[in-house]
């Protein structure tokens, strides 16, 4: 028999190997495809404010009235005659509680009332109302704009500071900086202020006398430095101190008051630019590239070589410069003309009367027709007109 040859393996199974690879590849190439046509949905999930809870139980809380430390009190200057300080034995008690920013800030029912204050005893850490507390719970930020009479919390300003620069303060300057005394003196001093007070908002700048134990703290924001005077007095750090916290008096020194005179301004400045439309507000400031190519072009009004300054470009007004700011102002204008035309014809009129000149002429040529006789004169005498019987 002649040898037979072994049958040669079947080509198509590398082939069906090839395939598979490819189908799995385009199964997965598809999978992508249709994965980058779904439309990626992102779910928002807003975090519900939580309530704020009551910091003392309400049984055992009572409202005390205010320390007496005189005789008789003034409601003028809102202070005691006889001493305007606190009594030496109440200045050295500690508090009753303290504020936890972190866990004691929730919603109340102020926040449904826009305009409202913040509750001062939130501040202190005594708030027994919690959620139904009709003022605020949470701390200032620098969107709280209230009136320069009063405080966050509501109370009434004064013209002048008290004598021991305690209660709420005055409405004649703003001040940012409060004093702290009594601080245990220690090397890491400064930290440990830094550290507390930084709890009640934004910190510009601190200063600390480490022999003395006193420090000056300086908030950005006035209404801050207003909740940490409140929040911090009589209250202590890391060791058992009470803190003697007071409004700081002017500084003297003439950069600290160009400081804080720039301040005043920057805060202003803010205040007016967001009142201000961001497009107008953008243009001011050079941010719009359109509005400077425009303003290089318009503010020469046809002078080569002149541009016109910032206070001549965006002046509006009746008799401004700029044909831009005078548009819409036309029709007022006129108005007041009609208005002050209308006042000089009626100046016209009082000068001249309500009796056109020939009423008044007939009204003197009938005078004489109309005068009365002339009375007879009666004798005098002594004993004249006495109309008794002897005489």
């Amino acid at each position: 028999m002649a040898d037979v040859e072994p049958a040669a393996p079947p080509m198509m199974a590398p082939q069906e190997g090839v395939l598979g690879e490819e189908s799995t590849a385009l199964a997965v190439a598809n999978t992508e495809l249709a994965a980058r046509g779904e439309r990626k949905v992102k779910k928002i999930i807003r975090k519900k404010r939580r309530p704020a809870r009551p910091q003392v139980d309400p049984s055992t809380f009572k409202s005390e009235p205010p320390p007496q430390t005189g005789t008789i009190f003034n409601i003028w200057y809102n202070k005691w005659s006889g001493g305007d300080r606190e009594d030496k034995y109440l200045s050295k008690t500690a508090a009753a509680g303290r504020c936890n920013v972190v866990k004691d800030t929730g919603y109340t029912k102020a926040d449904k009332v826009p305009g409202s204050y913040f509750c001062l005893f939130f501040a202190r850490g005594i708030c027994p109302k919690g959620q139904e507390c009709e003022y605020l719970h949470r701390l200032p930020g620098i969107h709280d704009m209230f009136n320069p009479n009063v405080d966050v919390f509501g109370r009434d300003k004064h013209s002048d500071y008290r004598d021991d620069m305690g209660g709420v303060g005055s409405f004649m300057r703003q001040n940012r900086t409060i004093y702290v005394g009594r601080i245990h003196v220690s090397d890491d001093i400064e930290e440990v202020v830094a550290r507390h007070f930084a709890e009640w908002g934004q910190v510009e700048r601190i200063r600390v006398l480490n022999t003395r134990g006193v420090a000056f703290i300086t908030y950005s924001n006035e209404s801050n430095a207003q909740f940490a005077k409140e929040a911090m007095a009589h209250q202590s750090l890391d060791h058992t101190e009470v803190l003697n916290v007071r409004w700081a008096t002017a500084d003297p020194n003439p950069m600290a008051q160009a400081r804080e005179a720039r301040k005043i301004e920057e805060q202003a400045a803010e205040a007016v630019r967001r009142a201000l439309p961001d497009e107008f507000v953008a243009e001011i400031e050079g941010r719009d590239p359109d509005a400077r190519k425009r303003k290089k072009v318009e503010g020469g009004f046809g002078l080569e070589g002149y541009q016109a300054p910032d206070d001549v470009y965006y002046a509006r007004g009746v008799n401004a410069v700029n044909p831009i700011g005078r548009q819409g102002l036309e029709l007022e204008e006129e108005q007041r003309l009609m208005i002050e035309d209308a006042q000089v014809e009626h100046m016209h009129a009082e000068e001249s009367g309500i009796f056109s000149r020939s009423t008044l002429a007939a009204l003197q040529g009938a005078q004489g027709s109309f005068a009365s006789k002339p009375k007879e004169k009666v004798p005098s005498g002594p004993l004249v007109a006495y109309d008794s019987d002897s005489d």
